[in-house]
């Protein structure tokens, strides 16, 4: 089997809430623009390139896919474009978008909604995506300030029938408590790839423990955040991928993946063959000596954690 005709299939299976998905997913951060992600001076990508990898995503297997709506460059919506690339929607396509944070139309920042904005929020997505309601949606938030008012309220356009389930996005580890505590909570999306810290670690492993999906960010960028994957890979992490004849971002999707079946990773790329080989990773197995080394790897100077959006 060559890596072109692998299927997100054969990276196995989890639940978001009552919807099943394949364990690689599509994350469309970076759809909208090249280079740094989520600034106000992004270069916008083709959009007919965007839209061929939408689709090629959807044919080879992918059946989850995070967005935003403030996921969008000087001329390109994320949502906009998997209106416009994958609708009428496939029966088992689980699209998660999240709330809380807000760009202006010139793309700067805004504060972080409160829980009278939400609904807003929650409504422009609809639109954009063209839905009469939201598969998933994360309420993503910066801090430790209590979240229970403001995911009080999405439980409440829950009941409404606007979404289907709630999730939580880069939040600390007494927010899942919390939030559970108002409404089941179907996943949780926070930073963590190789050279996590020890809180992601645990975080992670509590969402196993309670069956809650855990679906990382950052799995190939690593400490480029935003900016991309570095060039710093180990020479542990390269020796491997070269043992399996695979690329650096491949096996540290593969380890990702390797953390439990509870996690769901959602690469993302606006290059074709880069989508290609996210998809095929779903297959590469790792022996226990090679996980015993990958999880030696010297953890990243900064602690995992938060980013601005």
């Amino acid at each position: 089997m060559t890596s072109d005709t692998i299927t997100a299939a054969a990276s196995g299976h989890w639940t978001l809430g009552d919807l099943t998905v394949h364990r690689i997913g599509f994350g469309t951060m970076r759809l909208p623009q090249y280079g740094e992600a989520l600034i106000p001076d992004a270069i916008p990508r083709d959009r007919e390139q965007a839209v061929r990898v939408l689709r090629r995503a959807v044919e080879l297997g992918v059946n989850h896919i995070d967005t935003a709506a403030f996921y969008f460059s000087p001329r390109l919506s994320a949502n906009e474009l998997i209106n416009h690339a994958l609708s009428p929607y496939p029966d088992d396509l689980v699209i998660v978008t999240k709330v809380g944070p807000g760009r202006d139309a010139s793309g700067n920042w805004l504060p972080h909604a409160t829980p009278q904005q939400l609904r807003g929020q929650v409504e422009e997505n609809l639109r954009q995506l063209g839905r009469d309601h939201l598969d998933v949606v994360n309420l993503r938030i910066v801090g430790t300030d209590s979240i229970a008012e403001r995911f009080g309220a999405l439980a409440d356009l829950r009941d409404a029938g606007l979404i289907r389930h709630l999730g939580l996005s880069n939040i600390r580890p007494h927010h899942l408590a919390e939030a559970q505590a108002v409404s089941p909570v179907a996943c949780v999306q926070n930073m963590h790839g190789i050279g996590a810290s020890p809180e992601q670690d645990q975080l992670l492993r509590t969402c196993g423990e309670q069956g809650v999906a855990f679906v990382p960010f950052y799995s190939i960028a690593g400490a480029g955040r935003t900016a991309g994957a570095t060039t710093g890979d180990s020479s542990t992490l390269h020796a491997i991928a070269r043992a399996h004849g695979v690329s650096a971002a491949q096996i540290r999707l593969a380890w990702t993946l390797h953390q439990g079946p509870h996690v769901l990773a959602i690469p993302g790329t606006g290059d074709l063959d880069h989508l290609t080989q996210n998809v095929a990773a779903g297959t590469l197995r790792l022996s226990e000596s090679e996980l015993t080394a990958l999880d030696a790897l010297a953890r990243p100077s900064h602690p995992a954690g938060l980013s601005p959006a």
